[in-house]
C-alpha cells in the first residue's frame, strides 16, 4: 500500500502507519482515520482494511473516544465484495458486537449508536432486530431505542445520522415494520403500552397516524 493521505489534513508520520504492516497504530490515529472522508485517501478501502483489526478491538472494548461522530469508514466501502473470509469476519464481528452490547446494562457506547453503526455498516437492520434477545438489559435497551427512534420515524424522518446510501430506504421500512409488529408486542409485554401504541402507529399512512385518537389521550399529552 502506497497511501499518501491528504497533504492538508494528514500528518505524514500518521499516514506512514497505513503504509507499514505489522506496526501498531496509535489509538488516536485509528479514531481519526476511521471516520475520515474517503476522498482524503488514495485507496480508502485499503486504508480501512489496514485499520480494521485495531478498530474492531477498540469498538468492542470501548477504547475509542466515540462512535457516531461521523460515517464509519466501513459503511463507505463495499466490504461484501472483499474476499469471502474477510467479509464473513466483518459480518460475524458486527453480530457479536451487537449481541454483547445487548447483554450490558451500560455498554461502552450508547446502545442506539451501536445499533446505528452496525446497521449502516451492514446496510440492513434486519439481523440486528431479529437478534434482539430477551433479558432485562436487552428489554431496557429496546425501550430506550424505540423512544428515540419514534421521535423521527413518526414524522417520516430517519433516525440514522450517517446512513447515506441507497439501502437506507429499505432499512427504514424494515425498522418501521418491525417496531409496529414484533417490537410493539414486546413493548406491551414489558409494561410499556404507551410506547407500544406509538410504535403501532408506524403502520398507518402519515395523515392517519397523526389523526389517530391516541394523540388526544392523557398519556399522549403528558
Amino acid at each position: 500500500m502506497d497511501e499518501t493521505g491528504c497533504g492538508f489534513c494528514h500528518v505524514p508520520e500518521e499516514t506512514a502507519y497505513l503504509r507499514t504492516p505489522h506496526v501498531r497504530i496509535p489509538l488516536d490515529v485509528v479514531q481519526y482515520y476511521l471516520f475520515e472522508v474517503p476522498d482524503h485517501f488514495d485507496d480508502h478501502p485499503a486504508a480501512m482494511r489496514r485499520l480494521l483489526p485495531q478498530a474492531a478491538r477498540a469498538m468492542a472494548d470501548g477504547s475509542l473516544d466515540a462512535i457516531g461522530c461521523g460515517a464509519h469508514g466501513l459503511s463507505r466501502v463495499d466490504w461484501r465484495s472483499w474476499p469471502a473470509e474477510q467479509a464473513a469476519a466483518i459480518e460475524a464481528f458486527l453480530h457479536a458486537w451487537w449481541q454483547d452490547a445487548l447483554t450490558r446494562p451500560d455498554p461502552p457506547y450508547g446502545i442506539d449508536e451501536i445499533f446505528d453503526t452496525c446497521a449502516t455498516i451492514a446496510r440492513t437492520v434486519t439481523p440486528f432486530l431479529d437478534g434482539w434477545g430477551r433479558s432485562p438489559a436487552a428489554d431496557a435497551h429496546l425501550v430506550h431505542c424505540t423512544d428515540g427512534w419514534l421521535y423521527d420515524l413518526l414524522s417520516d424522518r430517519s433516525p440514522f445520522s450517517w446512513w447515506q446510501d441507497d439501502s437506507e430506504d429499505a432499512g427504514l421500512a424494515d425498522l418501521r415494520s418491525w417496531l409496529a409488529g414484533p417490537g410493539a408486542v414486546r413493548l406491551r409485554a414489558q409494561g410499556e403500552p404507551d410506547l407500544a401504541v406509538r410504535a403501532e402507529l408506524l403502520a398507518l399512512p402519515y395523515d392517519e397516524r397523526w389523526a389517530h385518537p391516541y394523540w388526544a389521550s392523557a398519556s399522549a399529552t403528558n
